[in-house]
């Protein structure tokens, strides 16, 4: 009998380490490993002209974003030698004594009916020049959403990728009640980083296996709630919810197509674990591999015109791949002993997978390329799972094991920066990378 315990879902292999008790709150960020060759970038406080206080501070969240990328270091305010909110307050000589490359600044206008305005400009230091100078209105009450927003244009405009500050993640929290002996799972969407935390679903029962719709407005997961496990479809907006499957045996890994017209699982209905295909629009299977090994975890290619997947055929676990017009299968993962639940980037020149090296030891984050079949490892805790990519393709978010506590990892792709998003007490697992939402 073939052992499916490496494979049911990476979820499942940790749930009994990840038990301690949790509060209720947002994540928190806690930056460990920052880069050298970051760019130094200003961020002045925006000046306001309005009654009262803000809520938010919109400059500091937008220097918090810029911190996370890895990409640029944001001065302290401490530093700042002047505070202008307008260009031609600015100093450039000041500036350039900071050795800074960038400054924003701006000004927050209050508008009839709790409408605010605000204005906000780049400026590239060393060649004087303005870069950027647009206003963004919106709700008094909602200054994150336009302060995610001004950080995604200024990335774009500094980086020439398309920011992922409106972007959100989805994750699982297990709290233990007060007699330890039952555990409650809920089902959060947050910020990307890690604020205005929502739970829109708890249970009793595990919950596993997140998945994004294409278009932000779905979640795919697995539920216990039944009794074994099943795939659900969660509408965001209405809270409806879909029973996809209910097949005898394992009901698992939900992965949406780049069309959002299928999604792909794990079913062992026909008894042996292997990949099909759910087609939404006229509900029919279409089973994919045919193979007496354990294939599970299938990751669906950019142009939606293959899959990868784990597979133990190889003796272990490795990721393989499939083209679904000609149904020829290859093995991509060659280095190490254990590749499994693997992502491919938004380009599709990589994949993104738990690995770990051929002499044992740590359970890393990797990323294959497709291209040389190199790994180059980006994480180094003890038990790193669930890799799930941004949709620029520029961080990874994963879960791992702080002691015996669980948090949620984020690594840049190209490695230079590493942050971690624990709750205030207890663990969070299984985290999903929203789309771009609209």
């Amino acid at each position: 009998m073939i052992n499916l315990r490496h494979f049911f879902t990476t979820g499942m292999l940790l749930l009994a380490l990840l038990l301690s008790s949790l509060a209720q709150a947002d994540l928190t960020i806690r930056i460990t490993k920052g880069s050298d060759q970051a760019i130094p970038v200003a961020v002045v406080p925006f000046m306001w002209s309005g009654k009262g206080s803000l809520n938010q501070d919109v400059a500091s969240i937008i220097a918090a974003n810029f911190a996370r990328t890895g990409l640029f270091r944001t001065l302290p305010r401490e530093d700042l030698v002047s505070l202008p909110s307008k260009a031609d307050e600015v100093v450039y000589r000041d500036w350039r004594l900071l050795k800074v490359n960038y400054l924003v600044i701006g000004s927050i206008e209050e508008l009839a009916g709790q409408q605010i305005k605000i204005r906000y400009e780049l400026f590239d230091i060393a060649n004087q020049e303005r870069l950027l100078a647009e206003n963004v209105t919106g709700n008094a009450n909602d200054l994150r959403s336009q302060a995610h927003l001004i950080s995604d244009r200024i990335y774009e405009r500094l980086t020439g990728q398309q920011g992922i500050f409106s972007t959100r993640i989805a994750y699982v929290t297990a709290e233990q009640q007060g007699n330890k002996t039952e555990v409650i799972y809920r089902l959060h969407i947050a910020d990307a980083d890690g604020q205005r935390s929502r739970r829109i679903l708890t249970s009793k029962q595990p919950l596993l296996s997140i998945d994004w719709s294409p278009d932000g407005k779905k979640l795919a997961y697995v539920s216990f709630e039944t009794g074994r496990p099943a795939i659900f479809i969660h509408e965001l907006t209405t809270g409806k919810r879909i029973q996809l499957t209910n097949y005898q045996g394992l009901n698992g890994a939900p992965a949406w197509s780049p069309d959002g017209k299928k999604i792909a699982m794990t079913l062992s209905r026909d008894g042996n674990a292997e990949i099909y295909i759910y087609h939404l629009e006229s509900p029919r299977l279409t089973r994919v591999t045919q193979h007496y090994a354990i294939d599970t975890e299938p990751s669906w290619s950019p142009d939606g015109k293959s899959l990868v997947f784990t597979s133990d055929r190889s003796g272990g676990p490795q990721v393989y791949r499939i083209n679904l017009t000609s149904g020829e299968e290859s093995r991509v993962s060659f280095e190490g002993n254990y590749n499994a639940r693997p992502r491919y980037s938004p380009d599709g020149k990589e994949i993104f997978m738990m690995h770990r090296a051929s002499g044992g030891g740590l359970f890393s984050i990797a990323a294959l390329n497709m291209g040389t079949g190199r790994t180059r490892v980006l994480s180094t805790s003890p038990l790193d799972h669930s890799p799930s990519v941004a949709p620029n393709g520029a961080m990874v978010i994963y879960a791992l094991m702080q002691g015996e506590k669980g948090v949620l990892g984020v690594v840049s792709t190209d490695g230079r920066i590493q942050y971690e998003l624990p709750a205030e007490s207890g663990d969070v697992l299984e985290p999903a990378w929203s789309p771009y939402l609209k």
